[in-house]
């Protein structure tokens, strides 16, 4: 039996498909980062640190440590869009983690061994943008959810 709080089986609901999409973009950002081309300076692509001259984009500083990263977060991003308390578990509190990640880029001094992701300036306002977007998406995605199961306790 389902109910209004209950997706039908095979169905997903749009927190999920939004936690999905973002898994996706970060399983893809993840990979682009090892392919020449789509990163400028390849060669000079390390593990990590700031001395990772790679560019993913032209735009985006990255290292090995970087594109895996991403890699991993696009993983669990899929993984966690199975549920709708995942996702929205994923979307909230992975914008938390790039809302740190935008504030600690913007205190370190990122010549300092400190910056060993590494991050520039780019990167850094993309953490903003990410972080409030994954963040709005959980709470406005469930907020009806929320409202309903309310009503309804």
């Amino acid at each position: 039996m389902t109910t209004a709080n209950t997706p039908r089986a095979g169905t997903r609901t749009n927190v999920q498909k939004a936690a999905l999409a973002v898994g996706a973009v970060f399983l893809l950002v993840g990979l682009l980062g090892f392919i020449p081309g789509i990163t400028s300076q390849y060669d000079q692509l390390s593990f990590a640190g700031h001395e990772s001259g790679a560019l993913l984009l032209g735009l985006f500083q990255v290292s090995v440590l970087h594109n895996i990263v991403h890699l991993l977060f696009g993983a669990a991003g899929i993984a966690m869009s199975r549920t709708i308390s995942g996702a929205r578990s994923y979307l909230l509190y992975g914008g938390i983690i790039y809302l740190v990640l935008w504030i600690y880029g913007l205190v370190i001094d990122q010549n300092s061994a400190g910056n060993f992701v590494p991050l520039n300036d780019a990167d850094n306002w993309l953490h903003l943008l990410l972080g409030i977007g994954m963040i709005a998406l959980a709470l406005l995605l469930t907020r009806h959810r929320d409202r309903t199961a309310t009503k309804h306790a």
